[in-house]
């Protein structure tokens, strides 16, 4: 399955706008209805379900004017679905208004939305896109309309997708994940970054005359530039290796670092993302494997006497006292990468792919072959 995106035509802007108001509303009110039940009455907490808030939210389609029950009823799911995955009590207020309001959010299921050559009917009103010719032949799932940052609104639908597995000319690849180089392969090659330099010079001057529009297209033509520089780079991947071994770098924990903003225009996960889905359509096997001490370790023989900490960040190549192999420090990561994830066998089904004894297994492998 994959999400078609296209984009809507201008005359249904103000109908989705008000139609995201009347979401945003149903949202709030799932939001204070869950919170009132986990702290206000006796005994132990009542989380409210999806069936729950469905239960407490029947009939409530006749106080809207945009929307229908069935939208109400995934507005409820998906912010059950949310509430639950990070456990807390209440989440942000879903806001129509201000400076920091909400981007637009209008959630369909599949049979509620109706299409008519190249229009769209929902819950009574004409909806024109661009590129329909995309959604030929396809069956659609439950989707929904999504707005930019740039004001613009998306339809997005989940489709089915046939794909047959191939198999690839080479066998296996391990990607070291960095910041000098977004990502590096065992074979030697590597992604860089794009340079954003004129970009931000000219954000930063619409900026400054308060064109704020001008400032997001440019930010989302940056954004689309970053993510097609990805999409090549994953797609060469998966065409050309069978197995695929990725770094476990956590990029969440080094945003609150002073290297935030590298973090940001790396794009590990999603780098991560694509290929994993990617080479999922593909027949491939793509892992995510602990990468510690892969720095350190020697990739020709496994001697741990490469630089290590922090200080020693700067130090791009290096020479193993061991052996005497000349290294290049993200080239060496990424052989090290390939050799734990073609050792150790994955977690079994419905284990996380993280958990301690998989991180142990992948350092005392590295450990034993320095000793």
């Amino acid at each position: 399955m994959k999400t078609i995106r296209v984009k809507v035509k201008q005359d249904a802007y103000s109908w989705l706008n008000s139609a995201a108001k009347e979401v945003n509303y149903v949202w709030n009110w799932a939001n204070e209805t869950s919170e009132k039940a986990i702290r206000r009455f006796s005994g132990p907490p009542k989380w409210l379900s999806a069936y729950d808030l469905h239960a407490l939210s029947a009939g409530s389609s006749a106080l809207f004017n945009k929307i229908g029950a069935h939208t109400i009823q995934r507005v409820c799911a998906e912010y059950a679905t949310r509430r639950k995955a990070i456990k807390a009590a209440k989440l942000s207020w879903r806001k129509s208004t201000g400076s920091r309001r909400s981007l637009g959010w209008v959630p369909f299921r599949a049979e509620t939305l109706l299409r008519r050559g190249n229009r769209f009917g929902f819950y009574g009103k004409s909806i024109r896109v661009f590129e329909f010719d995309r959604l030929d032949g396809h069956k659609f799932h439950d989707g929904c309309f999504a707005q930019d940052s740039c004001g613009d609104w998306w339809l997005c639908v989940p489709v089915d997708v046939e794909t047959a597995a191939s198999t690839a000319p080479s066998e296996t690849v391990g990607i070291d994940l960095g910041i000098k180089a977004i990502a590096t392969t065992s074979d030697g090659a590597s992604l860089h970054a794009l340079s954003q330099l004129e970009v931000e010079r000219r954000v930063g001057q619409a900026q400054r005359r308060g064109h704020r529009k001008a400032a997001k297209r440019l930010n989302r033509s940056a954004k689309n530039q970053r993510a097609n520089h990805l999409h090549k780079f994953s797609r060469q991947i998966v065409n050309q290796y069978q197995n695929i071994f990725i770094g476990d770098v956590s990029s969440s924990k080094l945003k609150k670092t002073r290297m935030g903003k590298s973090i940001d225009d790396s794009a590990w996960y999603k780098l991560k993302m694509q290929l994993q889905y990617k080479g999922q359509q593909a027949g491939r096997r793509v892992e995510i494997v602990n990468e510690a001490y892969t720095t350190r370790a020697c990739s020709s023989c496994g001697c741990l006497s490469g630089p290590g900490g922090l200080r020693q960040l700067a130090v791009r190549s290096w020479r193993c006292s061991e052996c005497g192999a000349e290294h290049d420090r993200d080239i060496n990561a990424a052989r090290n990468i390939a050799r734990i994830g073609l050792r150790y066998q994955p977690p079994l089904a419905g284990t996380s792919r993280t958990t301690h004894g998989y991180r142990r297994s992948g350092e005392r492998g590295l450990k034993q072959e320095a000793k």
